[in-house]
């Protein structure tokens, strides 16, 4: 029976009866009216009147009372403000009483790595203020009791919003962790109820990178499968981040955030203002509360969306479906399956597929956030995909204070030398990379592509520019900063993979016909890519661990087969004819004791020199947990390196660059007598890579066909470590060296 139709019969019950009751008292009979003049008589009346009335008058009035009580308990039942929770296919409205009603209360938890994840839920939390919402922020980290903390929710009616990313191999970031743990094993447990967290509402958005494969935003998924498990209902469809510019809805991780967070908000404050809508208990119409602007990505029809690993539904789901309905329902789950199986294998295994936009044309590299966040850094970005910076070294050799490693080890003139790079998406993720992986990440091309000419061009206005800016500076030589003007050397090892551009080839050929020497790096990921590469001045292959594990924990990798695929990458390298270097970066308590199997890599590329290299300290990055203990000395490179020559009959200590912490292991074939020529001759290398380029490629040459003389100074052992003495060697006050910056 209808509430207001129940209070009414109520009220005329309780009438009827107390007319009844006044009749059984006009009909009863007079003992002594006249005496009722004081109390003790009026209670002798009254007391008479019950003894001489019937029995249907007393039971009149016990009925009387009763219904009385009855009457006043659901009026009051009815004015309190009590809200319930509907859940109607993907959104949970709040029905409360029309009058005082409160905002929902958001409880925002994060679980981060990097810092994006906090970052994203301070901007819910501003924008949800901003729209009239109580809301409050929690790191995953310091909820020591998750069952305390989600009752504490669930007793408050808060909405619970988790933001969570991904770490390695589709685990939790660290300090989400123990939370995560906790949900997993109480949805496991026979003996916890399925229905622990029934009354917590949520909705999850994941951050991650679609390059993981089935990695992808595998945390999120996990956690909102155990929510489900454990009776929470979802409010919002979870939403997903992608780092990936190329695989992402909206063309950045930022923008997938900002687009997921309007909608909920607006979801939210939907139900708020509909719940004497379509959210009443009593009607027989859909709930509109999600209204077209709240759907994920689709078009009129709604989603249905399942986050468990068969896309199944929950055995514990308490949601009903009309029969009649049921056939709509399961059509349109099977659609959303679909739909799931399609992205899951464009992540997967259809990577060959270029990411278009609506328009046709390719997405760009380079989004807003990432142009910005890369500027900040110093970055002179090209086009769509490319950079230059200006090194450290190239300003510490403008001002006479001693050049880079290379110039120590190759004879480049490092104030002549242009930093830059075609790519600025890289395949892997290192713990120690000193861009903090600003870069987007991506395991082949899929991105708008500029012509190398126009690459060229750019990188080399860009990095004259950034020469001009020294003009006057104190310290810069003049003779310096004129001969800076004329590039030499280009190091192709900025930042991200450059040999992923797919016209890698045509620009090394440009740089070469400007007389720009070549000094090529790969994170050995791109094992065709490196056999199709055409000759460079020098090419380089990062060995950053030596085995499996150690590769996996170091690097973060993108591929699954990762492995295999730097095992080839190594093997590929000792294909090419010309100058090739293994460069190693030690990372203490890392991987500075794998020597032996760092001298079984040797065997399969045959390098022929390898650079060994102390992990440079670059500040806190939040993406790993490197710190100044990591960092080994030189005295302990240069230990290593002496460990790993004896393994390796065919190399010994060539040189030494101290200011750098980098040790150069050279193969014996440039080795004449007792004089080592690491050196590179690079007008004779110019005159064979013009020779090869007329040829057709004809006229092939090798590695000892240019090399020059090493000079006194910078051979292993000498007095002077590496610095060249024609230089400065500039201290502070406190007698810290710091030539070089």
């Amino acid at each position: 029976m209808a509430k207001g139709r129940r209070d009414t019969f109520l009220l005329v019950l309780l009438c009827g009866n107390v007319v009844m009751l006044l009749a059984g008292v006009v009909l009863a009979p007079e003992t002594g009216a006249g005496d009722r003049k004081d109390l003790s008589s009026m209670l002798q009346w009254l007391w008479g009147l019950v003894l001489n009335m019937s029995s249907a008058v007393v039971l009149a009035m016990v009925v009387n009372l009763l219904l009385l009580l009855r009457f006043v308990y659901t009026r009051r039942k009815n004015k309190l403000k009590e809200q319930t929770v509907y859940v109607n296919k993907d959104v949970a409205c709040y029905k409360t009483s029309s009058q005082d009603i409160l905002p929902p209360h958001l409880r925002i938890f994060y679980g981060t790595q990097t810092g994006t994840a906090k970052h994203f839920a301070e901007l819910l939390h501003t924008a949800a203020q901003d729209r009239g919402l109580t809301s409050g922020v929690k790191d995953l980290a310091k909820v020591t009791d998750p069952e305390d903390t989600f009752t504490e929710e669930m007793e408050a009616g808060s909405v619970c919003v988790f933001i969570l990313s991904t770490y390695t191999d589709g685990q939790p970031p660290e300090g989400a962790a123990w939370v995560c743990r906790w949900l997993e094993e109480s949805s496991t447990d026979f003996r916890v109820s399925k229905t622990l967290l029934g009354k917590l509402k949520y909705a999850v958005f994941g951050l991650g990178s679609s390059e993981y494969g089935d990695n992808f935003n595998m945390a999120s998924r996990k956690l909102e499968q155990w929510l489900q498990t454990l009776g929470a209902q979802g409010v919002f469809p979870r939403g997903e981040g992608d780092q990936n510019v190329a695989g992402s809805r909206h063309g950045s991780l930022e923008q997938d955030f900002a687009v997921w967070r309007d909608e909920l908000l607006g979801a939210v404050m939907s139900c708020e203002s509909q719940q004497e809508g379509c959210c009443k208990q009593e009607s027989t119409e859909s709930c509109q509360c999600k209204g077209n602007d709240n759907r994920q990505g689709e078009d009129e029809e709604v989603q249905y969306e399942s986050s468990s690993e068969d896309g199944s539904l929950s055995d514990d789901d308490d949601s009903l479906v009309d029969v009649e309905d049921l056939g709509a329902v399961m059509n349109k789950m099977k659609q959303a399956k679909q739909r799931q199986v399609e992205e899951e294998a464009a992540r997967g295994g259809l990577r060959k597929i270029t990411v278009k936009k609506k328009g046709g044309e390719p997405k760009e590299m380079i989004t807003p956030a990432l142009k910005k966040a890369l500027e900040k850094q110093g970055y002179r970005l090209i086009g769509s995909h490319s950079g230059v910076k200006l090194c450290r070294w190239t300003k510490s050799m403008l001002r006479g204070r001693g050049g880079c490693y290379k110039h120590t080890f190759y004879g480049i003139e490092s104030h002549r030398c242009m930093e830059t790079t075609p790519s600025l998406a890289c395949a892997n993720k290192c713990v120690f990379c000193w861009r903090h992986h600003t870069n987007p990440v991506g395991t082949e091309w899929r991105w708008k592509m500029d012509d190398p000419q126009a690459i060229l061009d750019g990188a080399m206005k860009n990095h004259y520019n950034l020469i001009k800016q020294f003009k006057g500076v104190p310290g810069v030589k003049p003779e310096r900063l004129a001969e800076a003007m004329d590039v030499q050397h280009c190091a192709l090892s900025l930042v991200g993979e450059p040999i992923m551009y797919p016209q890698i080839n045509t620009f090394v050929q440009l740089l070469h016909s400007h007389r720009i020497s070549s000094f090529l790096v790969t994170n050995a990921q791109f094992p065709d890519a490196i056999r199709n590469m055409d000759p460079v001045t020098q090419l380089y292959v990062s060995v950053d661990a030596s085995t499996k594990d150690s590769l996996k924990k170091i690097d973060r990798p993108l591929f699954r087969d990762f492995w295999p695929r730097f095992l080839d990458s190594l093997k590929a390298l000792s294909e090419k004819g010309q100058r090739t270097v293994y460069r190693l970066t030690l990372v203490k308590a890392w991987n500075v004791d794998e020597i032996e199997n760092y001298a079984q890599l040797v065997e399969i590329g045959k390098p022929d020199f390898i650079e060994v290299k102390g992990v440079t300290y670059c500040g806190e990055s939040k993406a790993s947990n490197l710190s100044m203990a990591n960092i080994p000395w030189h005295e302990e490179v240069v230990n290593f390196v002496q460990q790993l020559a004896d393994q390796l009959p065919a190399y010994e200590i060539a040189a030494e660059h101290e200011h750098s912490n980098c040790v150069l292991l050279a193969n014996t074939k440039f080795k004449k007598g007792s004089e080592w020529w690491t050196w590179i001759d690079y007008q004779k290398f110019h005159q064979l890579i013009a020779d090869y380029t007329d040829s057709g490629g004809d006229k092939m040459f090798s590695a000892e066909d240019y090399m020059a003389k090493t000079p006194s100074w910078a051979v292993f052992g000498s007095r002077e470590q590496g610095f060249d003495p024609q230089e400065t060697r500039w201290y502070r006050k406190n007698r810290k060296d710091i030539s070089g910056c």
